[in-house]
């Protein structure tokens, strides 16, 4: 079974996505409210995938996502965020980043997402 964080700073949205990864198979061992918090559950747990928002007060997950690699390169981090600019797009290409899911979500774009994540 595939593991995972999620961190994002709306709760209902955490909740909401928590459980549409656990009707898909996916076991949500831990989450977060900012971009620090997802650097330390990382470190922690070592999930096979971290899903990220990316506009969070103080930490956000630009922050995450840059030191996350630092501590592993080789990190899945899927941004779920409800829009990206031309300069957002550029630093996640720059991080490599493994994909985007767009809010509002589609548990079928989040289990599709998943599969390719994991088949490449």
């Amino acid at each position: 079974m595939v593991n995972c964080v999620i961190i994002d700073d709306n709760q209902n949205i955490v909740d909401v996505f928590s459980d549409l990864l656990e009707i898909s198979g996916i076991e949500v061992i831990a989450t977060g409210t900012d971009g620090m918090k997802a650097v330390e559950l990382y470190e922690k747990f070592s999930p096979d995938v971290i899903f990220v928002d990316l506009v969070m007060p103080r930490y956000d997950g630009f922050y995450a996502i840059k030191k996350i690699k630092e501590v592993d390169p080789d990190a899945k981090i899927i941004v779920v965020t409800g829009d990206l600019t031309i300069d957002e797009c550029d630093l996640l290409d720059l991080h490599k980043v493994t994909a985007v899911i767009y809010k509002p979500f589609d548990i079928h774009k989040v289990k599709q997402c998943i599969t390719d994540v994991f088949l490449d």
